[in-house]
């Protein structure tokens, strides 16, 4: 990697609106990062809480992240999309800042704890599509690589912070705290999301059609992209193996096996440590065909689960979280910056919210299933079968020929306007 070229893709640092942009993110995610550690050891440290306790609290955040996420499509492709980031962390900040008062008091009935989940993840259903379709309007088309790579390095460096040090908060101070600190981050990104303001290329194109008009032209244009519906159509199975694991196995193991909250905080962070590694080849590497290699790398996240189910040592668990980080933060890159190329800036919103929507719609399933497999099955065969549903799905992925053959632009020939079909492979 060139100096040069490194100092060009930092350069992208003095856009003031991107700055803004990098800065919220960065923030938000930090507060991310918190909110898994802190819910589920709050959780799961409740009287007579059990697993299902867990899944049920879990569930209550994903399912309104699915249910509303066509809806948060259509809005943030009408409005002007930092508007709709803004009030989406604003509240995100009051859910968090509500659940972090229950545990802190102790005040903790589950229909509360569940309610405050269900508006976090309805403001999640409302974030996703606004940050995946803001990118273009903050930055070139030239330079949509080199600003999704400095994105994920600002958030997965927040992961690793966040994760290192949630699982401390939780053990020296408890999920309180933890969560509180996530509000306060999320009230900080809404402040900064709001100031992007005028400085953004695109501000919204009205509300002259219906609802169902803007979501069946969505869909035609998510649908008439092979690569596009295959690689979601996989990743809905892959997220269900991974929010079960992450979400319910994973602590539950760290908690009977491994020394509780510390221990799982550490495979969390080796995963985001890795993906802020993979930011280094996430900005210079420019296959021909991304989405075949993006595809390859997601075979990757199958390794943790495969190791701490069949006994193996924390520390190879935690180097097997590192790698899936290094490939998922390069998959990432390659998507967002291929579905930001291919699609109209006029529906990337809408379609990001059917990316989205087909890619977590069974990951309640997975949460949900989750403690009553653990309790029927046991964890580590548990663990094992999300390993081996993920390398299975990832196979039949690859058989898709859209999947196989798409190719990048060359960086010789100047770029299409975003949604010009590419070249046939």
């Amino acid at each position: 990697m060139s100096s040069s070229g490194v100092r060009q893709d930092l350069s992208l640092l003095r856009d003031r609106p991107f700055t803004l942009l990098l800065v919220a993110r960065t923030l938000s995610m930090l507060g991310v990062a918190f909110g898994p550690v802190a819910i589920a050891f709050g959780v799961l440290g409740l009287p007579g809480s059990t697993a299902t306790t867990l899944s049920a609290v879990l569930t209550a955040e994903a399912l309104p992240m699915v249910g509303f996420m066509l809806v948060g499509g259509v809005v943030a492709d009408r409005l002007p999309r930092h508007r709709v980031i803004a009030v989406s962390e604003t509240a995100n900040a009051l859910a968090y800042a509500g659940l972090a008062a229950a545990m802190l008091t102790g005040h903790t009935p589950l229909p509360l704890l569940i309610a405050l989940c269900a508006v976090s993840g309805t403001a999640s259903a409302l974030l996703y599509p606004a940050l995946t379709g803001i990118i273009p309007d903050v930055v070139p088309p030239e330079r949509l690589q080199t600003a999704n790579a400095l994105l994920g390095l600002g958030q997965n460096s927040a992961r690793v912070a966040g994760t290192v040090l949630s699982g401390a908060a939780v053990a020296l101070l408890g999920a309180g705290w933890a969560l509180a600190a996530s509000g306060a981050t999320f009230a900080i990104a809404a402040v900064l999301a709001a100031l992007l303001g005028r400085s953004l290329r695109g501000h919204g194109r009205g509300g002259g059609s219906s609802m169902l008009a803007d979501l069946k032209a969505g869909w035609h244009e998510f649908f008439s992209r092979q690569w596009l519906w295959v690689v979601v159509a996989q990743f809905s199975i892959v997220v269900l193996a991974l929010q079960a694991a992450h979400g319910v196995l994973g602590p539950l193991l760290a908690r009977d096996e491994l020394g509780g909250a510390p221990a799982w905080s550490a495979v969390l962070a080796a995963q985001a440590f890795g993906m802020v590694v993979g930011v280094l080849l996430a900005m210079r590497v420019r296959p021909r065909r991304p989405i075949l290699v993006g595809v390859l790398l997601t075979f990757s996240a199958a390794v943790p689960s495969l190791l701490l189910g069949v006994g193996a040592p924390l520390w190879s668990a935690v180097a097997g979280a590192f790698l899936t980080g290094v490939c998922f933060d390069v998959f990432g890159v390659l998507w967002a910056t291929t579905m930001q190329r291919e699609v109209p800036p006029e529906s990337l919103s809408r379609v990001a919210s059917y990316d989205a929507l087909g890619s977590l719609m069974l990951g309640p399933v997975g949460l949900m299933i989750a403690g009553p497999v653990a309790e029927l099955a046991g964890v580590r065969p548990s663990l094992i079968g999300c390993a081996v549903l993920i390398v299975l799905v990832t196979f039949a992925a690859l058989l898709a020929p859209g999947v196989r053959g798409l190719r990048a632009p060359d960086p010789r020939v100047p770029a299409p306007s975003p949604g010009t079909p590419a070249p046939p492979a």
